[in-house]
């Protein structure tokens, strides 16, 4: 199965972009990755089994880019977090505090974080994408979910 490249684009541009910035943190940089996706797609001969099977393949991809865009020599300075999350819109302050607390994680809890909450992936789907076990992804949500309620939990009692 293969599909037009200009509905897999409008269909998960958006998706790849998030993954993307989860892994690098700066969005020119993700922008960068998601467009390359893209270009793979396009250019690869695999045949796919389903839609689902395509959207895996561009997420790992895409993962896969954004590392290695993370680790090249080149990398130019990234944009201040902060200055990213001030061009977003969000409905509310939680939401935006609950953004950049996600963004401060390790990299690979944030990952699994990621595609499993906001994509919706399950567990098994997560551990075929980022090529490690399934306890393993386990282990990286329940980590990242501690760590996030660590960090809200310290957030709050300074408030208070």
């Amino acid at each position: 199965m293969r599909m037009d490249s200009a509905v897999l684009v409008e269909k998960y541009q958006d998706r790849l972009f998030a993954a993307a910035f989860s892994v690098c943190k700066d969005p020119q940089d993700a922008e960068d990755v998601v467009q390359e996706s893209f270009i793979a797609y396009h250019s690869s001969k695999k045949e796919f089994e389903s839609e689902e099977h395509i959207k895996a393949w561009l997420l790992r991809v895409t993962i896969n880019r954004a590392k290695n865009a993370c680790r090249a020599l080149w990398r130019r300075a990234t944009v201040p977090l902060e200055d990213y999350a001030d061009s977003l819109e969000f409905e509310c302050s939680a939401d935006r505090e609950l953004f950049e607390t996600v963004m401060s994680l390790p990299e690979k809890y944030r990952i699994a974080l990621h595609l499993y909450y906001f994509e919706d992936y399950p567990v098994k789907e997560i551990a075929k994408i980022l090529s490690i076990s399934e306890s393993n992804v386990k282990v990286r949500l329940s980590r990242g979910r501690a760590m996030l309620k660590e960090i809200l939990k310290e957030d709050r009692a300074e408030n208070e």
